[in-house]
């Protein structure tokens, strides 16, 4: 192997462990605090764990707009992980996105950026 193949594959797997861990993501607040925050700022409630290759390609495609959605870590809060196995019939998928009432378990991302422009 060169130097620039060595160094191409530590970027890339930097990169990769950026994005695929807590890193990566906005601020993960309580499940109590994250639906006060969606709910008064009017923006979807996403949840997520880390190395959830769904939540991270949600992520990605949202962009820095994603950053104004309330993110909340199921594995860091047990009732967020309740939460979302209450809606999926007992299994904690995610990522589950809640905008009020409604819920959508591995949405398009085209319909979170909709939720987010409103």
């Amino acid at each position: 192997m060169t130097a620039t193949s060595i160094v191409v594959l530590v970027v890339a797997g930097a990169v990769l462990l950026l994005v695929s861990t807590p890193v990566g993501f906005p601020r993960s607040p309580s499940d109590e605090v994250g639906r006060a925050e969606a709910e008064v700022g009017g923006v979807p409630l996403i949840y997520w764990r880390p190395g959830c290759s769904f939540c991270l390609r949600l992520r990605l495609a949202l962009g820095w707009r994603g950053r104004r959605a309330v993110w909340v870590n199921v594995r860091r809060d047990p009732a967020a992980s309740a939460r979302v196995r209450a809606v999926n019939g007992g299994n904690e998928t995610v990522p589950t996105v809640f905008v009020g009432d409604e819920h959508r378990t591995n949405p398009a991302p085209a319909w979170v950026r909709q939720q987010l422009v409103r």
